[in-house]
């Protein structure tokens, strides 16, 4: 793991962002916010906004009320379902 200043990523942003690329674990550490992880958005992220996702909420409750939800008897049931999709 490599901790740098806030200061000095903003200088070398690109060597960092390649350095996560690779794999490596890269933390800016702030003196005044605290310090954060650099980690890769991956095709398995989903990136939502907090309208987005009330809004998906919202949809799925009106298909509920419409009859259209699915019911399972069981956890497992459940399981195989979601692992089918």
């Amino acid at each position: 793991m490599i901790i740098v200043t806030a200061r000095d990523f903003r200088g070398e942003q690109g060597k960092y962002f390649r350095m996560v690329e690779r794999g490596e674990d890269v933390v800016i550490k702030s003196r005044d916010h605290g310090s954060f992880k650099l980690v890769p958005v991956t095709d398995d992220d989903t990136l939502l906004s907090k309208k987005e996702f009330l809004e998906k909420i919202r949809h799925a409750e009106e298909e509920i009320d419409a009859g259209e939800g699915k019911d399972f008897a069981t956890a497992e049931e459940a399981a195989t379902y979601f692992r089918s999709l």
